[in-house]
């Protein structure tokens, strides 16, 4: 498919964004996300973090298999997350679950620079050469259980968590620095929330549920962390 295709393509999938943020604002509060979030998701070349044989769907509205039983995520909810993250030009951000790498490329474009961890190493190898071919050169990869954040930068800005937990992870919320939020979605399987954490300039915790979700779940605590 040509470029010229592609670029029609996000244009419409921006417009079914910005359609679902009106309809969603009861759950969310959110009539319209911030101008400089849309205008990376409209941006970003989607159909360069999926397989080829889905790239034809890459603009739609929904997840995506990327393989390994794991999705890139629907764009409305990248927005979303992304812009309740409130990502600023010189934050560090901590990203879990990486996936193909679409959105860290979204955050890439917003902040100054990247952590992300996958569990998977075909993924996190795959994203890892993908944002560099891309040139996404401020998103550093690794390896990991992300359910122990990445603590050798931390502590972070700001946490993107794209996988769910049952609770919070305690070591997430150890990295997040003072004034800091994170976005999360927790809760079991058939019943997850996507969370909003806010840690005040003394170091208290406040959270507010968004919206219900579904999300792949974050790998079990007790398993053992993979090798940088």
């Amino acid at each position: 498919m040509g470029e010229d295709l592609f670029e029609d393509l996000r244009r419409q999938m921006l417009a079914e964004v910005v359609t679902e943020a009106v309809l969603t604002v009861g759950h969310t509060g959110r009539a319209a996300f911030s101008e400089r979030v849309l205008n990376v998701i409209g941006r970003v070349p989607r159909h360069e973090f999926v397989p080829v044989v889905v790239q034809a769907y890459a603009y739609l509205n929904r997840p995506l298999p990327i393989g390994y039983e794991k999705t890139v995520s629907q764009p409305f909810i990248v927005a979303l997350m992304t812009d309740l993250l409130q990502p600023d030009a010189g934050d560090r951000v901590l990203e879990v679950g990486s996936g193909a790498g679409y959105q860290a490329a979204v955050l890439a474009q917003l902040v100054k620079r990247v952590y992300t961890v996958d569990i998977i190493e075909e993924l996190a190898r795959g994203a890892e050469r993908r944002l560099e071919r891309l040139g996404y050169g401020n998103v550093e990869v690794r390896v990991g259980n992300g359910y122990y954040g990445w603590p050798e930068h931390a502590p972070y800005d700001k946490i993107m968590v794209t996988a769910a937990s049952d609770l919070i992870p305690p070591p997430l919320l150890a990295q997040l620095k003072s004034g800091g939020r994170m976005v999360i979605p927790t809760g079991m399987p058939d019943k997850q929330t996507l969370i909003l954490v806010e840690k005040s300039a003394a170091g208290s915790l406040s959270t507010h549920e968004i919206l219900p979700v579904r999300f792949s779940e974050l790998e079990d605590p007790g398993a053992i962390a993979g090798a940088a």
